[in-house]
């Protein structure tokens, strides 16, 4: 059985085919600068070195096709033909309240995304391009949703509530619900494998940063809290986002420059956040370099983004009542000392100390480690966030018959002998070029 994964971002799409039955991926990829010009598919083959594809993809069907494409090259592919693949699973963004898990995707669910669209506007309109797209090539395999919002679902009404009319929830289901979910619950389930622990005993502080940015308060290893809302709109410092602010800024500057909602909406999530402060920059490697030739604009950008995820980690903390984790996660976490040592710096007070060293070398998608100083009470991990491997294992007990929410699931990935064999491959090959990488690789207890 070979699975193809499509996780379509706002600037990106992710894909992987995985062979169930030999339980390894095949290969997997990403299309990058996806709708903002420069884009280019890394494709890596298991066992083969990877190879770089230039190629403009102005919107994300282009990309679909060049994923498409590569899978059947003769050169760089793993299948002979596309029908091969015995089934889909796509990144759906926002479920609403209508789905609070894993679906078929049938018309009727193709229906209800395009109607909830508008909640998240970076976001479900590529996952449903991408979902269209491939609904075309392959019409006779299932395809399935995975919702980003299924893992917040144990969220209980006084974190998901906002003090707004009642009536606003009951007719309209106006909450908060929280995104990032398949990326949030591979990270909480291994964390409690490094922290030698039951899934269910650990309160830990999740931080997903990419373009987007989540951080997820998790209690007794369920979703407890999360700084995204309604839509992914809300909460920390993002790409083009503008993150928490007062609600009446909207309306003063409707006023102010004449601007209809539609236009605020785009503002808030397409012209603010780092972009709207540095005036042009929204990947963090700019913000940084920008940053190392004087730009002050750029250093604002990169000291509001830090200074917001230090106070969600306070915030989460107090919330929680203990915290045995921090865990980093997704491009940015996993490859950002910079931003992570900023944003835990001075937090010593709380038993939140990190290893210099370790922080600096720990910038790999390929390994699990462990940034902790030796003395300090919380565990701080980088953990390469793997939602690709998650929609597998959602799609198959799909197809199966047997899946269920993830408090009556286990995944591969909480057994401790768990190896993601292509990342092992790529380490290796990153530690014979710096060694020292090594010192801040995770260990699992035992």
């Amino acid at each position: 059985m070979k699975i193809l994964v499509l996780n379509c971002g706002s600037s990106s799409a992710k894909y992987m085919v995985y062979d169930w039955d030999e339980k390894k991926i095949m290969c997997k990829g990403i299309v990058e600068r996806v709708t903002i010009g420069g884009s280019f598919c890394k494709h890596e083959v298991t066992g083969r070195d990877e190879v770089k594809i230039d190629r403009e993809c102005p919107t994300h069907k282009e990309a679909v096709q060049l994923i498409l494409e590569l899978l059947v090259s003769p050169e760089h592919g793993v299948l002979k033909d596309v029908k091969e693949i015995n089934a889909v699973g796509h990144r759906v963004v926002h479920g609403g309240e209508r789905f609070a898990k894993s679906v078929i995707i049938d018309d009727e669910v193709l229906t209800a995304f395009k109607e909830i669209q508008d909640l998240a506007p970076l976001h479900n309109p590529a996952n449903i391009l991408g979902i269209e797209a491939a609904m075309s090539i392959l019409p006779n395999v299932p395809h399935m949703a995975v919702m980003d919002t299924a893992w917040h679902q144990t969220m209980k009404p006084p974190q998901f509530m906002y003090a707004i009319p009642y009536e606003w929830y009951e007719k309209y289901k106006v909450r908060r619900y929280g995104f990032h979910g398949t990326s949030l619950l591979y990270v909480a389930k291994r964390a409690a494998v490094l922290l030698g622990r039951d899934p269910f005993d650990v309160n830990l502080i999740l931080l997903h940063v990419g373009n987007g940015v989540s951080a997820n308060a998790v209690k007794k290893g369920v979703s407890f809290d999360t700084s995204m809302g309604f839509t992914p709109l809300e909460g920390l410092v993002m790409g083009t986002r503008a993150g928490d602010h007062d609600a009446a800024l909207g309306y003063y500057m409707m006023q102010k420059l004449d601007l209809t909602a539609k236009d605020m909406e785009t503002i808030f999530n397409k012209k603010s956040g780092l972009l709207g402060i540095t005036g042009q920059y929204t990947d963090r490697r700019d913000v940084l370099e920008a940053m190392k030739k004087g730009d002050e604009r750029a250093e604002l950008a990169f000291e509001m983004e830090c200074y917001r995820l230090k106070k969600y980690i306070g915030a989460y903390a107090a919330a929680l009542g203990g915290v045995d984790a921090i865990v980093w996660t997704a491009g940015v976490g996993e490859m950002s000392p910079d931003i992570r040592a900023r944003s835990m710096e001075g937090l010593e007070f709380m038993g939140i100390k990190f290893d210099p060293e370790k922080n600096s070398l720990a910038c790999t998608r390929n390994s699990e480690s462990d940034i902790s100083a030796p003395d300090s009470k919380v565990k701080i991990f980088v953990i390469p966030t793997d939602e690709e491997l998650v929609f597998v294992e959602d799609v198959v007990a799909l197809l199966e018959n047997r899946y269920d929410v993830h408090t009556n699931f286990k995944y591969s990935f909480e057994d401790p002998g768990y190896r993601n064999r292509l990342r092992d491959e790529q380490f290796a090959k990153e530690l014979e070029k710096n060694p020292e990488k090594a010192k801040a690789v995770a260990k699992i207890p035992g």
